[in-house]
């Protein structure tokens, strides 16, 4: 299993980015997936989530409302749309199917005038 996150870099607050992860090497289409990320001297935790037919996404209570997590199951992407982005959003963000250990080498998203 490949997973391949882009799309992360250093935005003032108030701006956005839209994160991608490119799956490989497991039927996409059949997994729920989810975007973790991890800061400095924190545990990893979860941000958004995907059922594998695309509906019910669940978000992290303090993401809520301004992140959208979607799939293309065609494409075996999923993608994190951030807005209105914090200082606290900081962090190594990586996707991640449902139930498994495979991770990618993630991508950073820093938040800071």
């Amino acid at each position: 299993v490949q997973l391949v996150e882009s799309g992360g870099g250093l935005v003032q607050p108030g701006g956005s980015l839209r994160l991608t992860c490119v799956v490989s090497g497991l039927t996409f289409s059949t997994y729920s997936m989810s975007w973790y990320r991890q800061a400095p001297g924190k545990q990893r935790e979860l941000v958004a989530a995907i059922r594998s037919s695309g509906d019910r996404p669940v978000y992290a209570d303090s993401v809520k409302g301004r992140f959208t997590i979607s799939r293309d199951n065609a494409k075996n992407m999923v993608y994190l749309q951030m807005n209105s982005l914090k200082p606290e959003d900081t962090a190594v963000y990586y996707c991640n199917p449902y139930g498994t250990s495979d991770w990618g080498q993630g991508t950073q998203v820093t938040i800071s005038l």
